[in-house]
């Protein structure tokens, strides 16, 4: 008969935690860190109560936004490549929804966050209490409920016994390749301090294996045929690859035949940008390169890919009539995308068992293509230098070619804040002085866009962008998680004004842990990407620009409102500088590396200097019916003709 330890819920989730290993290629490591924490009555004295008595290994980190802490955790998730982790918990009520959007964030870019909501009393006795959602329909939904959408597995403790199946299978799932993301156990305040006879083999060190997934001998064949008889394939590098670090034998592979690949934004800075077949970012955000080779592709072979709208350019950028799609994925679900070969398994077992299939056709891309390729790489690298070299004067023009009026609002912008620098020449400046083995993380506006197009990360493991949320506020949240995986490095988070504002709690957490990370502000006072994007397409510049309210008009259409942020970052305790001209920027990334706190650089960039795009298309909403002659010519010149080359699968 089992032994039995008489603990409280919490006590025995911490404790459960604390015995949970990961292994992967015969490296074992503690699955998770630690637990980011904010504390109300619905979990300090339930889990708080448990850490503060017994934490084992694990450290507990104390968050100043709820959201905010758990994209710290899903950054540093993230960097570990899914190997080790962090639970996350917050009392009921505002705090469990604030983490909603991070859940949804970890989900859509497959990434494993655990979730600790407190929740109301399962007894129902005080009912309603402090922050209970009260639905006449149900008195079993909470907000805790809300987490289901957005969660690959999900589970309320309402009897401490409840507990042992929901952390196995919550284990399950965060340790699964093809079904990882967040995984939410909603924990009722009175049970959470009921106490249990749990037996001791629930506490045994529990080792979850990663193993690599062969695919079937069948679709290795399938695949073989359709790669053998390619005259110009492309590869893409994804997150799978990354995640299954198969980064070598993805090389080795492409090396070997002679086939370029492109890069998805959760694959990009795996293979430094310096490899010959390394085409960089591929589809609607893609480069120079990879797009231009894309177009006339014959068979693509995706490697760990979603294929998101933004990588196949809303299933446009591939237009070669007979394309075929051959799928490595470890998820059967990702594999079947754009009706391709469904090779569903590791990315690195998949690709040594293709390699030695296809090695024995004698196959390699022909002469003609390969004079193609290194063509594409020499102007892809020609570009990006033009890009980041472009600078004001008398001739300059904008990137972004649209019917925004840039002359007045170069003119009210420097009446605002003064001189100003060309996004792109920060870009430049950066990549020329920030330390070159530092880590850059973005995640949306503009920015993701111009780094996956131009960005040449130097070094494995530089390259952190969440896209697959685009999650506003993500940027400086999250580089405290990967400067807490990789304290060694430099760690920069690129982020504009409006995502700034949005969310950037976890700067003064990084200040309270002693752990530097480097804000690069991007400030042109307004949503730069969607004014882009509204008026690239008839419309005006309407409710995207930072501007006063205008008492003539009653719109926002007066001054823009000038924002110091250097001023706000300093008050947490930041080294911060403000950068109008290069000679300014310059010093401050140099000596930002000097500090021991975080530091943040307030530049001030002038709006619509970002890059533009290289021969793609993404599908939007365009009306169909408008008053405006300019939305009209839109939809039947732009979209209408596209939509139609991109409806398949």
């Amino acid at each position: 008969m089992a032994k039995t330890i008489r603990l409280t819920v919490a006590q025995a989730l911490v404790k459960f935690l604390n015995n949970q290993y990961v292994e992967f290629d015969g490296k074992e490591v503690p699955m998770f860190e630690g637990i980011f924490g904010i504390f109300g009555h619905g979990n300090v004295i339930g889990i708080g109560q448990a850490l503060e008595e017994d934490p084992g290994h694990l450290i507990m980190r104390m968050g100043r936004n709820e959201q905010g802490m758990a994209h710290a955790a899903m950054g540093f998730a993230k960097q570990k490549r899914r190997k080790q982790m962090y639970a996350c918990t917050s009392s009921v009520g505002p705090g469990a929804a604030n983490m909603v959007t991070a859940a949804a964030t970890a989900t859509a870019n497959c990434i494993p966050v655990l979730f600790l909501p407190g929740d109301t009393y399962a007894d129902r006795q005080p009912d309603p209490v402090l922050q209970q959602m009260e639905q006449t329909v149900s008195l079993t939904t909470t907000t805790n409920d809300a987490f289901r959408a957005v969660c690959k597995y999900w589970d309320r403790v309402t009897r401490p016994e409840i507990l042992m199946t929901a952390c196995i299978n919550a284990m399950r799932v965060l340790t699964d390749p093809a079904e990882t993301g967040a995984v939410c156990i909603a924990l009722p305040q009175d049970v959470e301090g009921e106490a249990w006879d749990y037996p001791d083999y629930f506490f045994q060190k529990r080792v979850h294996h990663i193993d690599r997934v062969k695919p079937t001998e069948r679709a290795i064949e399938e695949a073989v045929k359709a790669i053998a008889k390619a005259e110009r394939p492309l590869m893409i590098f994804g997150g799978g690859v990354k995640y299954s670090e198969a980064e070598a034998v993805f090389q080795k592979f492409a090396e070997k035949y002679g086939i370029p690949f492109g890069e998805t934004q959760a694959g990009k800075g795996t293979i430094t940008w310096e490899h010959e077949l390394n085409m960089g970012g591929v589809g609607e955000t893609g480069g120079l390169a990879a797009n231009t080779l894309a177009k006339d592709a014959d068979v693509v072979i995706g490697v760990g890919t979603r294929y998101t709208d933004f990588t196949t350019s809303s299933k446009w950028i591939f237009q070669n009539p007979n394309v075929q799609y051959v799928n490595i994925n470890v998820s059967r679900f990702h594999a079947y995308k754009l009706d391709g070969i469904q090779v569903v398994g590791d990315a690195g077992a998949a690709l040594e068992m293709l390699d030695e299939a296809l090695g024995k056709t004698g196959y390699h891309v022909s002469d003609a293509y390969a004079a193609d390729i290194k063509a594409a790489k020499e102007a892809y690298t020609k570009e990006v230098e033009r890009v980041f070299h472009i600078q004001f004067g008398d001739n300059f023009v904008p990137e972004v070619d649209d019917d925004f009026d840039y002359k007045a609002a170069e003119k009210a912008y420097k009446e605002a804040v003064g001189e100003t620098l060309p996004q792109t020449r920060v870009l430049g400046l950066l990549e020329e002085h920030m330390d070159p083995n530092g880590i850059i993380v973005g995640a949306s506006g503009s920015l993701p866009g111009d780094l996956q197009r131009v960005w040449r990360p130097k070094t494995v493991g530089s390259y952190h962008v969440e896209y697959g949320f685009s999650c506003m506020g993500y940027e400086v949240n999250a580089a405290l998680g990967v400067k807490l995986a990789e304290p060694q490095r430099e760690v920069y988070a690129l982020v504009g004004d409006y995502a700034y504002m949005m969310l950037h709690s976890e700067l003064p957490t990084s200040i309270a842990e002693g752990k530097k990370i480097n804000v690069i502000l991007f400030d042109n006072m307004q949503g730069g990407c969607i004014n882009n994007l509204e008026i690239g397409h008839g419309q005006g510049s309407y409710g995207t620009e930072f501007r006063f309210r205008n008492e003539k008009t009653g719109q926002l259409d007066g001054a823009y409102v000038p924002v110091d942020f250097a001023m706000n970052a300093a008050s947490y305790g930041c080294k911060s500088y403000t950068a109008h001209t290069e000679e300014e920027l310059i010093a401050a990334i140099e000596d930002a590396k000097k500090q021991k706190v975080s530091t943040l650089i307030d530049c001030k960039v002038m709006p619509k200097t970002m890059v533009h795009g290289y021969g793609d298309w993404w599908r939007v909403g365009v009306a169909q019916v408008s008053k405006s002659k300019k939305i009209h010519d839109c939809y039947e010149n732009l979209m209408k003709p596209h939509y139609d080359a991109a409806r398949k699968y």
